[in-house]
C-alpha cells in the first residue's frame, strides 16, 4: 500500500518544481519576475525541506540542484572555466550562526576568519582575461554555460579592456555583478513610462534587461556599473586569502565593493551584518543583503561544495522595507507624451525614510495581472529604494466592496478618445492640445535640469495653462506682467522674478533646449551629445536618420525618434517661434566658443553629501568649466566634492588617497579662472 505522506510530498514537490521553473524563466530569462525574492526563496526552501525529508524525491534536474537560468537563444554560448554556483541564503540571523557552527564542526579546532561584503542586487557575470586582455564576458546562465555579452559589457565604464599593472595574472576568470544605479533606474523608468514602454520592477531587472539588448548602443546609454567580488580560475598569481584576491583585482583596475568587514565568531558576523545594514542605503547600487565568505582559500578547499553551492559561503538577505496601507482609489495621470498611467491613491504610510501617499501602477496590464482593486489593503515597497510600488494585495482582507479597475475610453483631462497601441502596453491621448499634456510638457521644459525657469513650478504651470495663457511651449515667452497679474495670489515680486527667469532661460545652452522640448527617448545625455556634434539646431533639424545613428549615445531608435520629431510641421513651427522669441539655438552655445583651460578642465568629479545647491546645478557648473561628473568613486576620479553627511563615497575616496574638497574650496576653484 503506498505511503500517503510520500504521495502527498511527491505531489507537492511536483507543483513546487513547476512553479519554481516558471519563476526562474521570468527572473533569469525575461528579467520580469512576478513575485518577490522572499516569496521565491520560500518556495525553494519548501522544496529543499521536502527533498531532505524524502531523499528519493531528489532528482538531478530539480531546481534545488542547479542554478535557475538557462542560456538565451539570441546570444552565442560560452562554457565557464569553473562552474558559477549560487549561494545558499537565509533571512534568519540564527541560521547565519548555524552556518558558522557547521563550518566549525567540519574544521574542528581551527580558527575560521570570514569576510562580510555587501550583496549587490545585480546580474552575475563572468569575465575572462588572458595576458591582461579581455577575451569574453558571459552571464551566469545555468551555472555551466552562459550568454556571450562581451560587447554589452564593454559599454560599461568600470570594465577595462586591458588589466592595469605591469604583471597581471596570466589567466584570470573573474566574477561580479552588473548593476544599475538607483538614480539611473528612476530616470530610466520615467523615460520608459513616458514612451509607453513597460517599466522595470527594480534596478536588478533593469540591469538584466539591458544586458539582453542585442544593440550595444542601447546598453551604452544605460547607467550600468560592475562590481567584482571573486575569481573562478586564475594562473600566474599567488594569493592565499579573499582579502589578498580583492587587492589583486583592485590593482588590475577592476572595481570592487565599497567596503568589507572581517569576523572570527558568529557574534561578530551578526554585528557586521547589522553595521552593513546601516550604511548600505548610501551606495549607488541597491544591496539586498550581506555575503559571508571564509577568508582562507585553503580552508575553502577543505570545506568543499555541494552540487549547487559552496559550503564556505552564505548570503544573508535583509527583510525588504515594506508597509501595509489602504488603496483608496485609482486615478489616471496623463504624461507629456499622452500616456495614461494608473496611480494608486493611498492612505499615507511611512516606508524607506519617507511618507508615501501615491504609487504608480504602471499600466492596465499590471493592474490586471496583480488584480489590484480600489479599496484593497496593499503592501507598498520602494523599488530600488526610489519609486513607491504596490507589490502585494491582501486579497484575504477583501470585503466585497472593492472595485475592479478599468482604463477609461476617453482622456480624463480633455475628454478625447484614447488610442491603444497594439505593439506596446500604452494607452495614449493623442490630442496635442490636451491640457494635461501641455502642463506636463511645460513642467519638464521649465525643470531645473532643462531650461531651469525658477518660479514655473507645478502651481504656476497649472495656473497659466488653466487661464489659457500657455497652449504650447513657445507661449511661455509671450507671458506679460498684465497676464500674470490676473492670477489670484500672485504678487508683484513673484511676477518680476518669474519674468526675469523666463528671460534668462533664453540664454541657456542648446543641449538644455533639446532636452526641454521633450523629444521621445532623448534625455540629458543624448541632448549633450547632439549639441556637441551639431553645435546649432539647424543642421540637427536637417540630419537624416543615418546621420543621427552615427553619433555616440544616439543609435537607431533614438535617431529615428529625433528625425520624426523634426519632420513634424507643428514642431518645426514651434521651433521658429522660439527662434523669434530670442532663444539660443546654438549660436551662443558656450560649446562653440574655444574656452581657456581652467583648473577643472579634464578632471572627473564625484559629488556626495548635502550642499548649498542641488547636485545637478553643481554638476552643470563642473561641466561648463570643462570637467566631467561621475556617480561613483573610482581610480579615474580626480576630486570628491563632499558636503555634510557624506557617506561611503567619502570613505572610499580616503582609501584611494583621493583629493577631497569642501564646498568653499570648490567655489574658489570654479572662480579661479585658468589653473595649473
Amino acid at each position: 500500500m503506498p505511503d500517503k505522506d510520500f504521495e502527498k510530498a511527491s505531489k507537492r514537490a511536483g507543483v513546487l518544481r513547476r512553479e519554481i521553473e516558471e519563476h526562474n524563466q521570468r527572473y533569469y530569462q525575461e528579467a520580469a519576475p512576478t513575485i518577490s525574492d522572499q516569496e521565491f526563496d520560500k518556495l525553494l526552501r519548501e522544496l529543499v525541506d521536502l527533498e531532505a525529508a524524502h531523499p528519493e524525491l531528489k532528482t538531478p534536474d530539480s531546481p534545488t540542484q542547479r542554478v535557475g537560468g538557462k542560456p538565451l537563444e539570441e546570444f552565442a554560448q560560452i562554457t565557464h572555466r569553473t562552474p558559477m554556483q549560487s549561494l545558499d541564503n537565509t533571512y534568519s540571523e540564527e541560521e547565519v550562526g548555524e552556518f558558522y557552527r557547521r563550518m566549525q564542526k567540519l574544521l574542528p579546532g581551527a580558527e575560521i576568519p570570514v569576510v562580510i561584503e555587501p550583496k549587490v542586487d545585480g546580474v552575475a557575470v563572468c569575465l575572462l582575461y588572458e595576458n591582461g586582455e579581455l577575451q569574453y564576458a558571459a552571464t551566469r546562465g545555468d551555472g555551466t554555460m552562459g550568454d556571450d555579452v562581451t560587447q554589452n559589457i564593454l559599454t560599461i565604464r568600470d570594465v577595462p579592456r586591458k588589466l592595469k599593472g605591469a604583471h597581471p595574472p596570466r589567466l584570470l576568470e573573474v566574477r561580479g555583478e552588473v548593476y544599475m544605479t538607483k538614480e539611473g533606474f528612476r530616470k530610466l523608468n520615467e523615460e520608459r513610462q513616458e514612451a509607453g514602454l513597460p517599466t522595470f520592477a527594480n534596478p536588478r531587472n533593469s540591469a538584466a534587461g539591458s544586458l539582453k539588448q542585442l544593440d550595444p548602443a542601447i546598453v551604452r546609454k544605460r547607467p550600468l556599473g560592475l562590481v567584482f567580488h571573486i575569481f573562478g580560475a586564475m594562473e600566474g598569481a599567488d594569493v592565499e586569502t579573499h582579502s589578498e584576491a580583492l587587492q589583486l583585482l583592485k590593482r588590475c583596475g577592476l572595481q570592487i565593493g565599497e567596503k568589507i568587514w572581517k569576523a572570527k565568531t558568529g557574534a561578530e558576523i551578526i554585528e557586521a551584518i547589522r553595521e552593513l545594514d546601516k550604511v548600505r542605503h548610501d551606495f549607488v547600487y541597491e544591496t539586498d543583503g550581506a555575503v559571508v565568505k571564509v577568508e582562507s582559500f585553503a580552508q575553502r578547499e577543505r570545506l568543499g561544495y555541494t552540487s549547487k553551492s559552496p559550503r564556505w559561503a552564505m548570503a544573508y538577505k535583509y527583510q525588504p522595507d515594506r508597509a501595509e496601507t489602504k488603496l483608496k482609489s485609482i486615478t489616471i495621470q496623463v504624461g507629456r507624451t499622452g500616456v495614461l498611467t494608473p496611480v494608486a491613491e493611498l492612505e499615507p504610510v511611512f516606508v524607506s525614510g519617507s511618507t508615501v501617499a501615491r504609487a504608480t501602477l504602471h499600466n492596465e496590464e499590471e493592474v490586471a495581472r496583480k488584480d489590484i482593486r480600489e479599496g484593497d489593503t496593499v503592501i507598498i515597497e520602494k523599488a530600488g529604494e526610489v519609486i513607491p510600488a504596490v507589490v502585494e494585495v491582501k486579497k484575504e482582507l477583501r470585503t466585497g466592496a472593492e472595485k475592479e479597475f478599468k482604463m477609461p475610453s476617453k482622456c480624463p483631462a480633455c475628454g478625447e478618445p484614447v488610442f491603444r497601441d497594439t505593439e506596446q502596453v500604452a494607452v495614449r491621448c493623442i490630442n496635442a492640445s490636451c491640457p494635461a499634456q501641455i502642463k506636463r510638457r511645460l513642467e519638464h521644459f521649465a525643470h531645473r535640469g532643462a531650461m531651469d525657469i525658477e518660479g514655473m513650478g507645478e502651481a504656476m504651470v497649472e495656473a497659466v495653462v488653466s487661464h489659457g495663457f500657455v497652449r504650447a511651449l513657445d507661449d511661455l515667452y509671450d507671458l506679460t506682467h498684465d497676464k500674470l497679474a490676473t492670477i489670484p495670489r500672485t504678487g508683484e515680486k513673484s511676477i518680476a522674478n518669474l519674468l526675469a527667469a523666463i528671460e534668462a532661460s533664453k540664454e541657456r545652452p542648446l543641449w538644455r533646449l533639446l532636452f526641454g522640448i521633450g523629444i521621445l527617448h532623448v534625455g540629458a545625455t543624448a541632448s549633450r551629445a547632439l549639441a556637441a556634434h551639431f553645435h546649432t539646431l539647424d543642421p540637427l533639424m536637417a540630419a537624416t536618420v543615418e546621420d543621427l545613428e552615427r553619433i555616440p549615445d544616439i543609435g537607431e531608435v533614438v535617431g529615428a525618434s529625433i528625425h520624426q520629431y523634426f519632420q513634424d510641421r507643428k514642431n518645426r513651427e514651434m521651433i521658429e517661434r522660439l527662434r523669434k522669441a530670442g532663444l539660443n539655438l546654438g549660436e551662443k552655445d558656450p560649446r562653440v566658443e574655444k574656452k581657456a583651460d581652467t583648473a577643472i578642465s579634464g578632471t572627473t568629479w564625484v559629488i556626495t553629501g548635502t550642499l548649498s545647491q542641488p547636485r545637478e546645478e553643481i554638476a552643470e557648473a563642473i561641466r561648463q568649466a570643462g570637467g566631467k561628473v561621475s556617480g561613483s568613486v573610482s581610480k579615474k576620479t580626480t576630486y570628491l566634492l563632499a558636503g555634510e553627511e557624506a557617506g561611503s563615497k567619502l570613505e572610499k575616496a580616503k582609501e584611494l588617497g583621493m583629493k577631497v574638497l569642501g564646498e568653499q574650496e570648490f567655489r574658489a576653484m570654479i572662480k579661479g579662472g585658468q589653473g595649473s
